[in-house]
């Protein structure tokens, strides 16, 4: 059989991870809103039926088995002449397992193909539990010869050439490409060169949604052959997009110009994911809100902002937690801040409980100078008091130490490091008071939050303080922000040498100190609540080292 003219639906959507039913169900919604719209064949992520990354559920036969079960029954519903579907899963044979999308057409399975490049740097662990799949060829659907490479595939030449040379004339590459900055134009550069290298029009449509440290951003394209961009669906935004295709007079297919989104600017991209990883982890997992600390100092304010944006006024609780060093000043940005945001603000003070605590622990602390320790109980204490918040009314503890405190250990296990979830674990300081800013000066569209200045001014001008001791400055314990965050910057993401950091114009003393503290917190990091990854390398999923670590780089 053969066809001049096919529409193809993009499904950017949302799935859940494990909720094979509720995958099922919202494919089946889209399968038959593209009917109604006249497709002939939808093209979802990666993966879909289970959600992306599955990780060791995969390695669950009894998990794998029921994938196929379900698109199998997903496969129902192309019988009579609907519009067929390429759906992802995970496929066992012959005793492999396999990544795989499947073509659903006929009222069944009518082709499977794997994955061949399984990535395995950064957050990727694909060669941890899939096999490799042959190269392969393309897929028959309706007398047009379809090539799927699966995501990576394309990341380099060796797939996408094998499909060419084997007769495809089209490639739908699903995907779980998850965001980091600029991580866009790194896509459209990879595949716009396989277009180059095969002469072949591409579409590539990728999953959106949060799934824990992960926000997958959607930003679906399609590329003609001779490499216009016919299509660019939106950035963190579920749609459905229509590409209709036609032959040319030379045999090739072209697609028909659709809409062109335009792509946020990395600000906006940056901000719109904290907000959808934190949207997702909480709704995902059936928060009915949260619940953080509201300090007056800029972190728990920019956490509170996206909390907002994410979730409404209505599910974010504040509580302002005060003890004899929080300053008046902060009370005011707080309760400003506050009701900028239109949440709920208690305040609950801490002295009895610390004075509690210090009485207990007199006898035992009996002849020694108070310091860091008594410092630290202060924090402890409004850890405890937020999770008891969550334990009595249900909502998640947001904890709100951005990347530079997470890099050197100025936190406090047990305390401030209390919660389930971090939207900003991944932004160093100097970065929070830039989309601090950036925030007041825009509304990202689609956020629950308000226009305007929701996060006081004197709270972004102010001296950072965790405000345990009296008169305490956060630069009394660190270098300046913008010193410390380039030493980290060089030290985390690039893996600089320290000689190299000194000849950016650094003290010695100063990079060897940040580089010390950097590696004796990773217990700490270990420890921590999850948070979105914003960074090329965030703490986690990327940068894996050691606790117990006794390298220094003396090379100076």
């Amino acid at each position: 059989m053969m066809t001049d003219n096919f529409r193809l639906a993009l499904i950017q959507t949302n799935p859940r991870l494990g909720d094979l039913q509720g995958n099922k169900d919202l494919a089946t919604k889209y399968h038959r809103q593209a009917a109604e719209d006249g497709a002939d064949l939808l093209l979802f992520p990666e993966l879909f039926i289970c959600g992306y990354p599955p990780e060791d559920l995969v390695l669950k036969p009894s998990f794998v088995a029921d994938c196929k079960v379900a698109v199998e029954e997903l496969a129902e519903i192309t019988a009579n002449g609907a519009p067929a579907m390429l759906v992802g899963l995970p496929w066992s044979e012959e005793g492999k397992l396999y990544n795989a999308v499947a073509l659903l057409d006929e009222g069944k399975i009518q082709a499977v193909r794997f994955k061949v490049d399984l990535p395995n740097y950064a957050v990727f662990d694909e060669k941890r539990v899939f096999a490799s799949g042959p190269l392969p060829g393309p897929v028959n659907f309706r007398g047009i010869r379809i090539g799927v490479p699966i995501c990576e595939d394309t990341w380099s030449d060796e797939v996408c050439e094998c499909l060419e040379e084997t007769g495809a004339e089209i490639l739908l590459v699903p995907n779980g490409s998850p965001y980091h900055r600029a991580k866009v134009e790194d896509r459209l550069q990879v595949n716009l060169q396989r277009v180059v290298e095969t002469g072949l029009p591409l579409v590539y449509c990728n999953q959106l949604g949060g799934q824990d440290e992960l926000v997958f951003d959607g930003a679906s394209f399609v590329i003609n052959a001779d490499r216009s961009l016919a299509l660019q669906m939106p950035q963190m935004a579920e749609a459905v997009a229509y590409v209709d295709w036609s032959r040319s007079e030379d045999g090739n297919w072209v697609a028909a110009q659709g809409e062109l989104a335009g792509i946020p600017s990395h600000d906006e991209a940056d901000w719109n994911a904290c907000v959808l990883g934190l949207k997702d982890y909480v709704n995902k997992n059936g928060f009915p809100g949260v619940v953080l600390g509201l300090s007056g100092g800029i972190d728990s304010a920019i956490c509170a902002a996206m909390a907002v944006d994410a979730l409404g006024a209505d599910r974010v609780h504040c509580i302002m937690l005060p003890y004899r060093y929080t300053s008046q000043e902060s009370l005011v940005d707080a309760k400003a801040c506050a009701e900028a945001l239109g949440v709920r603000y208690d305040i609950v003070p801490i002295a009895q409980p610390v004075e509690g605590f210090l009485d207990c622990l007199s006898p035992i602390f009996e002849g020694t100078e108070s310091g860091i320790t008594e410092e630290n109980l202060q924090s402890r204490a409004r850890g405890t008091i937020l999770m008891a918040v969550s334990n009595k009314f249900g909502a998640m503890v947001l904890t709100t130490g951005n990347k530079s405190e997470m890099s050197v250990g100025y936190a406090t296990l047990y305390g401030d490091m209390n919660g389930g979830f971090n939207p900003i674990k991944d932004l160093y300081k100097t970065h929070v008071y830039h989309l601090a800013k950036w925030r007041n000066e825009n509304l990202p569209a689609g956020v629950m939050g308000p226009a305007g200045e929701v996060i006081p001014n004197n709270i972004i001008v102010k001296a950072p303080t965790a405000e345990l001791r009296e008169n305490q400055k956060d630069q009394d314990s660190l270098p300046e922000y913008d010193v410390l965050d380039d030493i980290l910057y060089c030290l985390v993401e690039e893996e600089m040498s320290v000689a190299d950091i000194i000849k950016r114009g650094h003290p010695a003393e100063t990079v060897k100190r940040v580089e010390h503290l950097l590696y004796i917190a990773e217990y700490k990091r270990r420890q921590a609540a999850p948070g979105v990854k914003i960074s090329r390398k965030n703490f986690g999923r990327d940068r894996r080292y050691p606790i117990t670590n006794r390298y220094r780089d003396n090379n100076l």
